[in-house]
């Protein structure tokens, strides 16, 4: 070998060497950057988008963790479509009766998109086209929020029945164009009373009570323009924000914080709680629902309430921060610049949020009323 390198020009052996280091340099980058990659990934995995300004969530979805998962691709296709995001927790509830989020097509939106039933097989295109035509029924309805979910369910001439009717939905109106429709088509016998009490008043034809049955989901109230709205009780910043802070003190020092804790009745009996765990069952103590208890985080509580401006926070109110991701921790304003939450060392525990401390360094502005 080293006869065979003296016979080689130095200009080639040199030239080589350089190709040999710039190859070994590209391949070392490479490698930096996939694994740079990843990481970049693995971080953006669990962030929710939020659409900012759309009142997100003023009603609360009360769905199963199937449906929860599907908050996202709303939120995206709602932006897509032009439709306010704060019909997102309705849509949530919507789907909840429809499919409880499981099956390729969990919107059930195949036979307004293609006058078929199960020509959707992609459930990404199920929300996509869902969000679509509730939008078109909801504008159809002229924004009355009862008479589009009840066409969601009937069909867009339920809309007409009642515009040459009142004008306005009514549970009536909903049974007796139920009993019109199934009067034309029970010769086909395909149709049947989906629930016994509509069998006496022969209002077989879909769900005259499907207003009732998707409302059942959601928690909140409904404006005189359509549109969901926060409880009507004054929320969490109010009298039940007392209530909240002082069901949640009752765990001071009877818990630990675990990571994932706090999502089984087991783990509440023996007091292991994270921050979205322990905000849950805070607000559950005074009778209200945030999520499921198996399926709460930091992203999911986010997208609860209405959005507070800091400036104007009262004892109650729900305040994130981020901490290894951006809203990576949530916890209970008390007041004076302080939050009762679950935190890593202290378990539930009062803890400052002013400035220079380590959680108000970390306060990121997002404040929600429940």
């Amino acid at each position: 070998m080293h006869i065979v390198l003296q016979l080689i020009p130095k200009k080639y052996l040199i030239g080589g060497t350089l190709i040999l280091l710039g190859l070994s340099g590209l391949l070392i980058m490479s490698t930096i950057v996939a694994i740079t990659g990843e990481f970049e990934k693995d971080s953006q995995q669990n962030e929710v988008t939020e659409i900012e300004g759309g009142g997100i969530g003023v009603g609360t979805a009360n769905v199963s963790p199937e449906v929860m998962k599907y908050q996202p691709l709303l939120e995206k296709y709602a932006q897509k479509h032009g439709l306010d995001a704060s019909y997102v927790p309705i849509m949530m509830a919507l789907m909840m009766q429809e499919s409880g989020g499981r099956g390729n097509d969990p919107m059930q939106s195949s036979e307004s998109y293609c006058g078929s039933v199960g020509c959707i097989s992609i459930p990404e295109l199920s929300v996509d086209k869902g969000v679509l035509h509730f939008k078109s029924v909801l504008e159809k309805a002229h924004y009355d929020l009862k008479l589009c979910l009840q066409s969601y369910n009937f069909g867009g001439g339920f809309i007409n029945y009642v515009m040459k009717n009142g004008g306005k939905y009514t549970p009536e109106l909903a049974i007796s164009f139920s009993q019109l429709q199934y009067q034309k088509v029970k010769h086909t016998g395909n149709y049947h009373c989906v629930r016994p009490e509509m069998v006496p008043y022969s209002a077989c034809y879909g769900d005259a009570k499907y207003v009732d049955a998707v409302l059942k989901y959601y928690t909140g109230t409904i404006t005189a323009d359509g549109k969901p709205a926060a409880p009507a009780s004054g929320g969490s910043g109010g009298k039940s924000g007392v209530k909240v802070i002082d069901a949640g003190k009752t765990l001071i020092g009877k818990t630990r914080y675990v990571f994932g804790g706090g999502r089984s009745q087991s783990d509440i009996n023996a007091g292991r709680f994270d921050c979205s765990s322990f905000v849950r069952w805070a607000f559950e103590q005074v009778g209200m629902n945030v999520g499921p208890m198996s399926g709460v985080t930091t992203d999911t509580l986010k997208t609860q309430g209405q959005a507070i401006n800091p400036k104007d926070m009262k004892p109650g109110d729900v305040v994130f921060f981020d901490t290894y991701k951006i809203d990576g921790h949530v916890g209970i304003y008390v007041g004076n610049n302080q939050f009762l939450g679950c935190q890593g060392k202290t378990g539930v525990a009062i803890a400052s949020m002013a400035k220079g401390t380590y959680f108000g360094e970390r306060f990121n502005g997002r404040v929600k009323r429940f």
